[in-house]
């Protein structure tokens, strides 16, 4: 530690004394840095990256919003591609879960334009498949960020 601390310094920096630690992420240690969250040899975006994700989202797609669904899904997808591209690699079972949670964002939409109560949860999904965005020009988070997945389209 006393090491790298002389060097930070010579750089013209200064380690926080209190965020600044020796972890073994692969003895179950875990850190996060950057965004990441690093533990026993995988890493994932932080919890309160996604949330930042979350909002980012939520925000543009609001149920009431009168908009196309193409312009909205178009101004998403500057979202997720930007995002994914930052968080490429990583565990797969985040961005298939934000995937989803994006989807059902959508769907409610629709579900609202349909003038139905609620989220949806269920029969929504076969109204409105994951083909569906797809066909609308919806990115896929996962494949964003870990390449050619299974598209539902494909």
């Amino acid at each position: 530690m006393a090491e790298v601390r002389t060097w930070v310094e010579q750089a013209g920096l200064r380690l926080h004394p209190e965020k600044t630690r020796i972890v073994n992420a692969g003895a179950g240690g875990s850190f996060e840095f950057l965004g990441w969250h690093f533990e026993r040899g995988y890493r994932w975006p932080r919890q309160k990256s996604q949330k930042s994700y979350r909002a980012t989202i939520r925000q543009r797609t609001k149920r009431s919003d009168g908009r196309a669904l193409r312009a909205i899904i178009a101004e998403i997808n500057r979202v997720i591609r930007g995002w994914g591209n930052y968080f490429q690699g990583g565990v797969r079972s985040v961005p298939e879960k934000l995937d989803g949670w994006v989807r059902m964002r959508l769907r409610s939409i629709l579900r609202h334009r349909d003038k139905r109560k609620g989220r949806g949860r269920g029969r929504d999904h076969n109204r409105y498949p994951n083909a569906y965005f797809a066909e609308r020009g919806l990115v896929s988070l996962l494949e964003t960020t870990h390449g050619s997945a299974a598209s539902p389209v494909r």
